[in-house]
């Protein structure tokens, strides 16, 4: 079914630059059949809460076909949805529902890997010969039985498990269970890419392309380098993984993925404004590779790497670094910034764990994140400023925070159900006890509670977004930063004939500010309130001053 032309959207190829996307993780969105699981039918009916925050767009998370062995990154099939999250029929109505108000569609594409429960590796590891032997990644031990590298698996161990049927090793970056594509093959890219029209042909919008730096491996299978102790980060991976001890140089960062991520494109413009962003995973090139991603108008429209997404603290000099190090890396590309997601602590946690002012530090990095030069991604629950679940080890579902804790917890801690009434059980998300505990204290902050509070992070959310579509600078314009002084960050945006002043006061402390040269009118409408005298401001603990040059 075709859907597409029941959209209401207009055919804007250029919709994706400056856009606001959030982000729905749907077994924790909400669950319309009681079996403690979202599902495609909540996400429909809460679609109207989707609409009332006036973003431009939603990404699904997986909802294909999966063993759940990582709850739907590993699919066993493309063109199907799994039946915990409904049918193909369930999905169709979701998006002619989005369309229909106003919302464009975009959804995960997981092409790296797959299940091992997907036909395709069934058949590829059943012998050495069959046609599809060599649509994953195969490689014969070493003389004495070992792995044929040293290439590690993001989850742990090594990325290489030996198969007794075949007698050799495949590659697996994450879970044993899901081995990677050989997309080297032609025939591997030709039927993924049908997977890509399969879904357009259904009326999405795009797509965000999960960990798109590692669709390739080096040919020769040669070993990656040791990675110098200094230069070690936790971006990507916890600081206990021993991942974080080599150079991803042949597991992944491959140059050869420039000419397919070509060949997605071309795709893409088969159909009406359709975008794409990828996910790049690197803690050491990560925006270098950004940069090669979506240079030349030819390859993904944006990406994301994880410097935003990272624990280092959040300050006016880290957001300037990063701001600049993009710009040097992809004068010509386009980010796509957040400060939380489905694999990461969530941001009120990781950076504001120890505020008092709990909404009004939400507030300014909210409205810091939807300033900044790129398009932006909010996710789910970020609009109740929910914090990090601390589930105890027997209620944790993620195979990832099993394996590294307690140094490492997982993701379990951001992926908890919505919240959406504090007067019913479970918060409103499920009538019955959901795959992950709802925290007494996410129900204090449920929509309904929120609902209509001028003063509530999500009423801020909803007047910001809508502050922020005021002002095109803020979506498309340029970006240039004035000298940071202590904790207060300023920079301007400028487009067509409009040029924006944005001050963020990132301190529990009230500040005085100088405005810089020229004749700046105050702005209204975003919900912070300051003091002005002459060209002097006096702003709030966790406050903005936003103006206009006249």
């Amino acid at each position: 079914m075709n859907v597409a032309s029941q959209s209401i959207l207009t055919a804007d190829k250029d919709w994706w630059r400056g856009a606001v996307i959030y982000q729905i993780y749907p077994r924790s969105y909400q669950d319309s059949n009681g079996d403690g699981i979202g599902d495609l039918k909540g996400i429909t009916a809460r679609l109207p809460h989707v609409a009332s925050l006036g973003v431009d767009a939603i990404w699904i998370s997986p909802f294909f076909t999966s063993p759940m062995r990582d709850f739907g990154y590993d699919v066993s099939d493309y063109e199907n949805v799994d039946s915990i999250f409904g049918t193909l029929v369930d999905f169709d109505t979701m998006i002619a529902e989005a369309h229909r108000l106003g919302i464009r569609v975009m959804i995960d594409l997981v092409i790296s890997h797959s299940s091992d429960q997907h036909p395709w590796f069934v058949q590829s590891r059943s012998s050495k010969t069959n046609a599809k032997a060599d649509w994953y990644v195969w490689a014969d031990a070493k003389p004495d039985g070992s792995p044929p590298n040293n290439w590690l698996s993001i989850f742990g161990g090594s990325a290489w498990a030996w198969d007794p049927t075949r007698m050799q090793y495949y590659l697996h970056n994450f879970l044993t269970s899901q081995p990677d594509m050989n997309l080297h093959n032609p025939e591997v890219q030709d039927r993924l890419l049908d997977v890509v029209r399969f879904w357009l042909n259904r009326g999405v919008d795009g797509f965000r392309l999960d960990t798109i730096n590692f669709y390739f491996h080096d040919p020769l299978l040669r070993d990656n380098p040791a990675l110098a102790p200094e230069r070690r980060n936790a971006s990507t991976a916890p600081a206990v993984n021993p991942y974080n001890f080599q150079e991803h140089i042949y597991d992944k960062n491959r140059p050869e993925n420039l000419a397919f991520l070509k060949r997605f494109r071309a795709v893409l413009e088969e159909f009406p404004a359709i975008a794409a962003v990828g996910e790049v995973g690197d803690s050491q090139r990560g925006l270098e590779i950004v940069g090669e991603y979506t240079s030349g108008n030819d390859k993904m429209h944006m990406c994301y790497a994880f410097e935003f997404l990272a624990p280092d603290p959040l300050t006016p000099e880290r957001v300037e670094e990063v701001m600049e190090d993009f710009e040097a890396a992809a004068p010509d590309g386009w980010a796509c910034w957040a400060f939380s997601n489905h694999d990461v602590m969530r941001h009120v946690s990781r950076w504001g764990g120890l505020v008092a002012d709990h909404d009004a530090f939400a507030k300014l990095y909210a409205s810091l994140l939807m300033t900044l030069r790129g398009s932006v991604c909010l996710y789910q629950g970020e609009e109740l400023a929910l914090t990090e679940a601390d589930l105890a080890y027997q209620d944790l579902q993620d195979p990832y925070g099993i394996q590294f804790w307690p140094e490492f917890k997982g993701r379990d801690g951001c992926r908890t159900p919505m919240v959406w009434d504090s007067h019913v059980a479970q918060g409103g998300f499920s009538t019955v006890k959901p795959w992950l505990p709802v925290p007494v204290e996410h129900i204090l902050r449920a929509v309904n509670v929120q609902q209509g509070d001028e003063t509530s992070v999500l009423e801020h959310y909803r007047r910001f977004i809508a502050f922020r579509k005021l002002h095109p600078a803020f979506a498309k314009g340029e970006i240039e930063f004035e000298e940071t002084e202590g904790d207060t960050l300023v920079f301007t945006r400028e487009y067509s004939d409009e040029k924006l002043l944005c001050i963020f006061n990132m301190s529990p402390a009230e500040t005085s500010v100088t405005l810089p040269a020229g004749e700046w009118q105050a702005l209204t409408g975003h919900g912070f309130t300051s003091n002005n005298y002459g060209d002097k401001i006096d702003i709030p603990a966790w406050g903005a001053y936003f103006a206009r040059l006249a």
